[in-house]
């Protein structure tokens, strides 16, 4: 399984404006590219909405080699509801950590050099306090998960994760396709993990050719795929196969081919003006919007 890699983790926003100022003035991430569309995802990928959306990535370096985030803006819809399944993604920068106390951004100790800050919504990251490494900064993802051996067996036995690191008594373990990636961790907790409205989704790549494998080993073990395989059109770009799974918990699992994810996913240098230019065109259309609910209430 070393060519799988651990790509993005998709979050859900409702403040665009407040999010971004997160990610890029306080992580210290760079907008790598943005898109728009005027209809759901046929993969959800936005989620359980058939509006116009935004998907934004913003990570340290190239999408070729680090790990990033994905940014999904539903227009109109301001907030969602936190769940319990997302426990944190912890990244390496002493950089983050100064930015955060220069914008008086809220910090707290939870660990000798390590800091836990929330980004809009309740998304926390914790922040290693060393100087950005020659890789990825980005180090794991941690999702909670009801039954540990469980996961474990979906994760190891049916994804092909090496388990890194586990620990019976916290109850966690370390996992990921290879050393130089971001690693996924599972965290046990005591009751059922609840996704709420704000449910992420872990997206990871595979050659093409592994898909309908990955699709039909799903079928014989008897477990849930959201969305079967699929072709996905960005405007103007690839065109990927996808195929979403969902882990014993819940957690959704994107499984998308490599070699036209490369090519979909590759720097525009436009990104930043395109994302900036999103935010200001829908500033603009809230402001008329209230301005005309004033006029037509005088």
């Amino acid at each position: 399984m070393a060519s799988r890699r651990a790509l993005h983790f998709v979050f859900k926003v409702g403040n665009r404006f407040q999010t971004t100022h997160f990610f890029r003035d306080v992580l210290g991430m760079k907008v790598l590219r943005h898109e728009e569309f005027e209809e759901g995802c046929k993969a959800a990928c936005n989620g359980p909405y058939d509006g116009k959306w935004s998907k934004t990535m913003v990570g340290f370096g190239p999408e070729d080699d680090h790990f990033v985030a994905e940014l999904t803006y539903n227009y109109g819809i301001g907030d969602y509801k936190l769940g319990n399944d997302f426990l944190g993604i912890t990244l390496t920068s002493s950089q983050a950590v100064n930015n955060a106390r220069k914008l008086q951004w809220p910090l707290s100790e939870v660990a000798e050099g390590v800091f836990e800050i929330e980004a809009p919504g309740g998304y926390k990251f914790y922040l290693q306090n060393h100087s950005l490494p020659q890789s990825d900064p980005v180090l794991k993802v941690t999702l909670a998960v009801s039954d540990l051996q469980k996961s474990l067996n979906y994760w190891s036995n049916l994804l092909g994760m090496n388990i890194y690191e586990q620990d019976e008594e916290k109850q966690r373990a370390l996992l990921g396709y290879s050393e130089n990636q971001c690693k996924l961790e599972l965290q046990g907790i005591k009751g059922s993990v609840d996704h709420a409205a704000a449910f992420g989704r872990i997206a990871f790549s595979c050659p093409q050719k592994e898909l309908p494998d990955l699709e039909d080993l799903m079928k014989r073990e008897n477990q849930k795929i959201l969305t079967p395989l699929v072709s996905l059109d960005t405007p103007g770009k690839a065109t990927v196969q996808v195929i979403i799974l969902a882990d014993p918990d819940g957690h959704e699992i994107c499984f998308v081919g490599d070699e036209a994810f490369r090519e979909l996913s590759k720097m525009d240098p436009e990104g930043n003006k395109s994302l900036d230019d999103a935010m200001a065109a829908d500033k603009s259309d809230e402001w008329f919007a209230k301005r005309s609910k004033v006029k037509a209430s005088g």
